[in-house]
């Protein structure tokens, strides 16, 4: 190892030292060693200045780099609106690579804050573009996989708040018609049920009750809120508002014929005329809105059915009373007919049903007690008098009895007369001049009272008016109530009345003889 390198390097002299030691050894004469050092010499240059280009191209693409780079940064500042930003050196001093150093940080977080400006300019033009396709219903300008053409030369917050102002001011007209088209999708429901429009007809405007109770980011069909669809609406509510007023008699008439039919099956008396002229006022005065007047009726309605139930168990009794002496009619009847044993055709059914009547003639007394108690009853909780057809029932009641009773009375008359005419009969012809004399003939007087076939024994009328004067009443009525001082007829044996009319029933015509 040369004493002068001690770490075996290579440098230029040491390797000269080398060649001139080879050169000796040799014998190279001294132009061959001038041309080889000079050829050397020339090498070396050569290489000295390849890399000398290298070091200026390379400086020449860092300046280019840095120039670069300061041009981003220039135009991202332009782009977001920004006048200065943090970290920015204000004077360019340094080595190239020291400044590219200082700018590629900034420029990093300038780019950030340019993708999400980005991002947040395409939401908003999503948001504008949509809502004008709900408005107008043209779709055809969205993008449909979702991304919209953002101007990145201009992301300015001043660009961005009149974006942000156009949204603003679409949101609100979208709410808007929203809004007027929800209240015509209420009149349009209103209207239909208060004409009971059909179904096929309210499917037409399907695209409009669709939305009647949705929010507004709910809405987002094509056209959903078109201003051609709201005027459509708007001319079929009119059109459906003209016709409301006839519609609407015909429909409160309607329901005003079920309130009649509710009172009449629960035999309660209504002024049916003065109720419809009273509803042909309000709808030509136009003083009352239908919804309201329907909405009435419907009260009524719900109250009369109310009524008629608590009426019910009482009616329901009157009812069977009514057809038990209808029974008691038809078998009074019945007992008068000579020839109702004779063998004529149906005389075996007469017979069935007579036996049946008998029985169910038998139970009017309790069914009238319990009418009378429960009557009572319902009058102490209502505190008004229950009616029957406009007539205070308990008055029907007291007047059936009264009449009954009279029935009954005269019954006993005639059986009584009918036993002295066969006394006289039986009895010996008296001497001369020791004949009574003749005898008077009564009037043809008959039970008074009401018969549900138009006769006279003391069944009870459908409609039974409380003429005293005509019925021969003795009840006591006093503002629609029974008077409790009224004397009660005393109670009748209706079975052994009913059994001895068979037996020895005769006419109410006949001559009767006075006491002898």
């Amino acid at each position: 190892m040369d004493a002068q390198n001690p770490l075996g390097e290579n440098t230029c002299g040491s390797l000269l030292n080398k060649l001139q030691e080879i050169w000796d050894e040799v014998g190279e004469s001294d132009e061959e060693r001038d041309k080889m050092l000079l050829q050397i010499d020339q090498e070396c240059l050569d290489v000295y200045k390849r890399k000398v280009e290298q070091a200026a191209n390379s400086r020449a693409q860092l300046r280019q780099s840095l120039s670069d780079a300061k041009l981003e940064l220039f135009s991202l500042l332009s782009a977001l609106g920004e006048k200065s930003f943090a970290g920015i050196p204000e004077k360019t001093s340094g080595t190239i690579k020291e400044q590219l150093a200082a700018i590629a940080p900034i420029l990093e977080q300038l780019w950030k804050q340019k993708e999400e400006r980005i991002k947040v300019f395409s939401d908003v033009q999503s948001q504008i573009q949509n809502i004008c396709g709900e408005i107008a219903g043209d779709f055809s300008s969205n993008d449909q996989t979702g991304t919209y053409a953002v101007d990145e030369s201009d992301l300015t917050l001043e660009k961005l708040d009149k974006y942000q102002s156009q949204l603003q001011d679409l949101q609100k007209e979208k709410s808007e018609r929203l809004h007027k088209l929800q209240e015509l999708a209420s009149q349009l429901i209103d209207l239909w049920n208060l004409m009971d429009t059909p179904l096929v007809e309210r499917r037409l405007f399907d695209h409009v009750t669709c939305n009647m109770s949705t929010s507004v980011d709910e809405v987002t069909a094509p056209g959903a809120l078109a201003l051609d669809l709201i005027e459509q609406a708007e001319v079929e509510v009119e059109r459906l508002d003209n016709l409301k007023a006839s519609r609407m008699k015909e429909i409160a008439f309607k329901k005003q014929a079920e309130l009649e039919e509710i009172f009449a099956h629960a035999h309660l008396e209504i002024d049916s005329e003065a109720a419809r002229e009273k509803i042909m006022s309000m709808i030509d005065s136009g003083n009352i809105e239908p919804t309201e007047l329907l909405a009435d009726m419907d009260n009524q309605i719900a109250k009369a059915k109310e009524e008629a139930l608590g009426r019910k168990d009482i009616l329901d009794k009157v009812e069977k009373w009514m057809s038990a002496c209808e029974e008691e009619s038809w078998l009074e009847d019945y007992n008068r007919d000579e020839n109702r044993y004779n063998a004529s055709r149906g005389a075996h059914l007469n017979l069935k049903r007579a036996e049946k009547a008998r029985i169910l003639v038998n139970k009017i007394p309790a069914l009238v007690d319990t009418l009378v108690a429960k009557t009572h009853a319902w009058e102490e909780a209502h505190d008004i008098s229950f009616t029957y057809d406009a007539v205070p029932l308990l008055a029907m009641l007291d007047e059936y009895a009264v009449l009954r009773h009279e029935r009954e009375e005269e019954k006993r008359r005639m059986r009584e007369h009918k036993k002295y005419q066969e006394q006289q009969n039986t009895e010996p012809e008296p001497v001369f001049g020791s004949r009574s004399s003749p005898a008077r003939p009564i009037g043809n007087k008959k039970v008074a009272g009401p018969r549900a076939n138009g006769g006279a024994n003391g069944t009870p009328n459908r409609r039974l008016s409380l003429n005293a004067h005509q019925n021969g009443s003795r009840s006591s009525v006093k503002d629609g109530k029974r008077d409790n001082n009224t004397r009660q007829s005393a109670p009748l044996n209706y079975a052994s009345s009913s059994k001895e009319d068979a037996a020895s029933h005769v006419s109410g015509t006949e001559p009767v003889p006075t006491s002898p």
